[in-house]
């Protein structure tokens, strides 16, 4: 029995082009769905699913708009320029590798071009320099929430299948412009697609008249760009493994009532293994048959889809975990929580976070085991994490106790889900460093073991500050998940 993590366990932290880079107008980059949504100053955390919505209004007004005034991820914290003094504080930590996603729109800025930007793909040149320089294994993924704006505007995202092609243009050129990167990731939580579809493939429900058949001919498009980069990526990069990556909703029946838990069995195929059974077995599963008859959807497939399918399985399963959340086939009186990419109903036995997710690090051991059972591929945790409101004190230091709480209860299952038998390959968390939120574009929501001197309304000196989590974690990363 294994009782330890491996020698070779990639230890590290994540972020995304979207949320951290900024510089949206500088290098040649074009806009993308990152950059158009607008921060809320009024957000209310207690219905921050309002606040995820982006329609043709807000779409036309962003475009309008073209300052950072209004939209954080167009600023983000400034990667752009500090990304040598940001890999130097991930290498002090003693990262093993860093995640990191390219932005589409700094190479490809409109997204159908023949020719990619050189100013951006020399930023980024500049990039995996650093990190080779600190001995630091990137992990990259290809697109995370940013696909360039002008593939919404023209195309209408990836419900039109032309975009199977940019996307395999912008992979191919990443492939043989960064041949030593090892390990990649093809989509930023593909079930996305579903649950945030504006960010995810570039979806408006309020240009759409069959929506959900819209979604899911696009996340279709999606599996086949996937499928197609992969064996790019072996072909281009002998070696290289890449990854599909969901966002993990880890779900518990209600009660033992059989209703309850056949509402889980439902729930986990269509929010979780639908989008990994694709990626990792090859073929659309059955269940999904009974689910679009009953919803009118038809997918198109090409003659060749089946096929390609089958030849661009993944080499690894990649997944973020935050929290969990309750099925219930009788939800009437269940208490609403929020989450990543969509809310649920309330575990009683379980505390939450500022926002309102579900603390569960035993789901998190559950869901190692379940998605190893069913693959047997290496498995790889790319984000976890706890969203706070950090405080500096006055001599400058930030306690933030509660992170390393969470994040030592978390780190204690993953090696309790190694000697069940799981093969783990490494563990990413959310964030590396403190950066513009996702779905809120809101700073205050921090994550990271490095505290940005920046506000929600971008005010600040964007000074970097090392938390108590930052020496816990170097700590951690020092013993090999010995000492927590």
């Amino acid at each position: 029995m294994k009782n330890k993590f491996p020698e070779n366990f990639l230890w590290g932290g994540a972020i995304a082009a979207s949320q951290a880079e900024g510089a949206f107008n500088q290098g040649g980059r074009g806009l993308s769905v990152g950059d158009v949504t607008p921060y809320n100053k009024n957000l209310n955390r207690k219905e921050i699913n309002n606040h995820k919505i982006i329609n043709n209004e807000i779409l036309a007004a962003a475009q309008q708009d073209l300052s950072a005034e209004n939209y954080p991820k167009r600023y983000g914290i400034d990667f752009y320029h500090h990304y040598k003094e940001d890999i130097a504080m991930f290498a002090e930590m003693g990262f093993k590798v860093f995640r990191f996603s390219i932005s589409w729109s700094r190479i490809f800025p409109q997204g159908d071009e023949l020719i990619p930007n050189e100013e951006g793909l020399a930023f980024y040149d500049n990039v995996f320099a650093e990190l080779e320089k600190h001995n630091i294994e990137p992990l990259v993924t290809i697109s995370h929430f940013d696909m360039p704006l002008y593939l919404v505007e023209h195309y209408g995202g990836w419900k039109n299948r032309k975009l199977i092609d940019f996307y395999v243009r912008y992979a191919e050129t990443l492939f043989k412009r960064y041949t030593k990167v090892k390990y990649w990731i093809t989509f930023n939580e593909i079930n996305a697609s579903v649950f945030s579809t504006f960010k995810g493939v570039g979806l408006l429900k309020d240009r759409s008249e069959h929506f959900e058949q819209d979604c899911f001919q696009a996340v279709h498009h999606q599996f086949i760009a996937s499928a197609i980069a992969v064996q790019l990526a072996h072909e281009l990069i002998p070696g290289s493994q890449v990854g599909c990556m969901i966002a993990r909703f880890t779900t518990y029946a209600a009660t033992s009532k059989p209703e309850d838990v056949m509402k889980m069995v439902h729930d986990d195929q269509y929010r979780n293994f639908f989008f990994t059974d694709v990626q990792a077995r090859g073929y659309y599963p059955s269940y999904m048959e009974r689910y679009f008859a009953e919803r009118d959807i038809q997918v198109t497939f090409e003659k060749e889809d089946e096929a390609t399918l089958r030849a661009g399985t993944v080499d690894f399963v990649s997944f973020s975990y935050y929290m969990s959340l309750i099925s219930s086939s009788d939800p009437e009186h269940l208490e609403q929580t929020a989450g990543n990419l969509v809310g649920g109903f309330k575990n009683p036995h379980l505390k939450a976070s500022d926002w309102g997710w579900q603390i569960d690090p035993i789901g998190l051991r559950y869901s190692l085991n379940q998605l190893y059972d069913r693959y047997q591929k290496p498995l790889f945790i790319v984000e976890n994490g706890v969203g706070a409101l950090d405080q500096v004190d006055e001599d400058g230091q930030i306690h933030d106790d509660y992170r390393i709480d969470y994040f030592r209860e978390h780190i204690q299952q993953m090696k309790e889900s190694i000697k069940d038998g799981v093969d783990l390959l490494g563990y990413t968390t959310w964030s590396a460093i403190d950066i513009v939120s996702s779905s809120t574009s809101e700073m205050s929501k921090r994550y990271g073991f490095v505290y940005v001197d920046q506000n929600d309304d971008g005010s600040g000196t964007l000074k970097r500050l090392k938390k108590n989590s930052f020496y816990w974690y170097q700590r951690v990363i020092e013993s090999n998940g010995e000492e927590l």
